[in-house]
């Protein structure tokens, strides 16, 4: 890569000293279901008296709708109904991997989370139930051989995980909320790697620049569909969490594995609308243009099996028939409006009725399977730095993620990253505070190239190049794309929240690029037309970190450390 991506540690010049300064205990940075379940964890009152035992501010870039956990549509899974088993979950789990998951780390998520689901029915969560009954209804989706995926209002499952967690933040009192307040960078003293990370220097559209320390900072800041200009995440989605992360010297790990969802609404001059897995779940199948079936020759699973398989038989039966999208058939589905109340309503904005016409689909970027590499409590390799969500690394998804294991995983995570800020906020000897804080950056003085175009450009150039389907060749020449940029581009300063996302964008675009170029094979969501099988060789986690030219390279059960948490009725992970 350009020498740039490795030596701009910070995005603008600034003086810490000069700057308005901030202070907590713990520092939580994204406004998803992670980052709110580490914020209630890590403020949750010790004694009776309702006090919080750890003072904690919440930030989120943007407003608390607009996050990828208000847009998830599919639901959470967890093992709790008869016929089900923890052990079954852990298995379709790792089947997903594609062998890449990390053993101990699934049957960690797989039981802490079924615990953290009954916890939110305590909470008075709204899941759907079988009306004359009372029971929880489950479905199943892509990947999962029993039914576990549980969901509210039909397909806005999201939307309730972050009313019911919202509200649960909002009434503790050691919550101070900062809303559409941008994350520049994370604070070290030094910029040598390992230094420990002591906060954040903010932005916030009405107080400007903020240096807000702490003695724990937790990374839930979401993944980075935006890289693809096929997607399913929000606007926000723009890999800042990563970048952050990789530019205070934090290990990044399985970055070339991007998970492409294979039903979203394909419409010339619309947006791609998710549609959500649990309509497959409920019988709807995928046909092509001659109106053909083709999942069920595929794989046993047929419309159900796992995201990778259905994506890339979709973009297959495109190119031997033509034409731009396949087609889902979801008319035999009885009350469709009534289950998918959601989806119901954007498909007649296009004036398509599911009932009588099938629904035009094609794959886009969902899910950012790679991240920062954590062990369970969320610790990263730098201290003072933890990271849960999407953001995240534990191993858990291997090299493609199971179908509604994500709002899982943020849950158990978030909670587990929150247990940890408390502890260091009693820490007596975890004193923290603030330092001198210089970052010296000159003015360019080479040329300008328009930003609106270059973020167009990359997002282009990586659905193209390191998109469903990839080769040596096209990876480097998008590496050579992503130098090129940079040249232009990380060598700037800029003061907008846009142009930070772009740099964002760049340097985690070059990094996933530079994984999967590395990656000569194909597993899970990496596919390369070049390597078109999996390779032994290749059974391990990379991790990239600033200042290498090459990844480290770790085994698959070695991504994911016990630190001590124990896995039910006193088993070790």
């Amino acid at each position: 890569m350009h020498p740039l991506f490795e030596k701009r540690r910070y995005l603008i010049p600034f003086r810490s000293t000069l700057l308005p300064q901030i202070f907590t205990d713990t520092l939580v940075i994204g406004g998803g279901v992670a980052g709110l379940r580490a914020a209630i964890e890590a403020a949750r009152p010790d004694g009776d008296d309702g006090r919080a035992a750890c003072d904690v501010i919440l930030l989120s870039k943007t407003g608390f709708d607009a996050t990828n956990t208000a847009w998830a549509q599919g639901g959470v899974a967890a093992a709790l109904q008869e016929g089900d088993s923890l052990e079954q979950h852990a298995s379709d789990t790792i089947e997903a991997g594609a062998g890449l998951c990390d053993e101990r780390s699934v049957r960690w998520f797989v039981e802490q989370g079924a615990e953290r689901i009954r916890e939110l029915i305590d909470w008075k969560i709204r899941f759907d139930r079988d009306p004359a009954s009372g029971k929880l209804l489950a479905g199943r989706e892509g990947g999962h051989r029993a039914n576990r995926i549980f969901h509210a209002d039909g397909d806005a499952t999201g939307r309730e995980f972050q009313r019911l967690l919202m509200e649960r933040v909002r009434a503790l009192d050691g919550i101070r909320v900062f809303e559409n307040c941008f994350a520049l960078d994370l604070i070290t003293p030094g910029d040598e790697i390992g230094s420990p990370v002591r906060g954040a220097i903010t932005h916030h559209p009405k107080f400007g620049l903020q240096m807000i320390w702490a003695k724990t900072t937790i990374l839930a800041a979401g993944g980075a569909g935006q890289l693809y200009r096929e997607t399913t995440n929000p606007r926000g989605a723009t890999a800042d969490g990563l970048a952050l992360a990789y530019r205070a010297g934090a290990s990044l790990a399985d970055l070339a594995f991007v998970q492409f969802h294979p039903t979203t609404l394909y419409l010339p001059g619309a947006n791609r609308a998710l549609i959500s897995e649990a309509v497959r779940g409920e019988g709807a199948h995928l046909i092509d243009a001659a109106g053909q079936r083709f999942m069920v020759e595929v794989h046993e699973l047929a419309d159900l099996a796992p995201r990778d398989i259905v994506s890339r038989a979709i973009v297959d039966r495109i190119a031997s028939q033509g034409g731009s999208h396949v087609w889902l058939d979801c008319r035999e589905i009885e009350g469709f409006a009534k289950r998918f109340p959601g989806i119901d309503r954007v498909l007649h904005r296009f004036g398509i009725d599911a009932t009588t016409d099938p629904v035009p689909v094609h794959p886009a970027a969902h899910y950012f399977v790679g991240g920062i590499r954590t062990d369970a409590e969320g610790r990263t390799d730098v201290p003072g730095l933890l990271a849960a969500g999407e953001v995240a690394c534990t191993g858990l998804h291997g090299a493609n993620r199971l179908a509604s294991n994500s709002l899982l995983e943020g849950l158990v995570a978030g909670a587990a990253c929150g247990r940890a800020a408390r502890a260091r906020a009693s820490d007596l000897s975890n004193t923290g505070g603030p330092s001198k804080v210089v970052s010296d950056i000159r003015p360019s003085e080479h040329g300008e190239i328009d930003l609106v175009d270059i973020r167009s450009s990359l997002r282009s150039a990586m659905w193209r190049n390191a998109g469903i389907e990839r080769t040596g060749a096209k990876l480097g020449d998008s590496a050579e794309m992503f130098d090129f940029w940079a040249r232009y581009t990380l060598d700037k300063i800029f003061d907008d929240p846009e142009a930070w996302e772009t740099q964002n964008l760049l340097m985690v675009g070059a990094l996933v690029t530079r994984s999967a170029l590395w990656r000569e094979e194909s597993r899970g969501c990496h596919k390369r037309r070049d390597h078109p099988e999996a390779s032994a060789a290749f059974q391990m986690h990379d991790l990239w970190r600033r200042g290498r030219e090459t990844p480290e390279t770790i085994g698959r059960d070695e991504l994911f450390s016990a630190s001590g948490v124990e896995c039910g009725e006193g088993r070790a992970c």
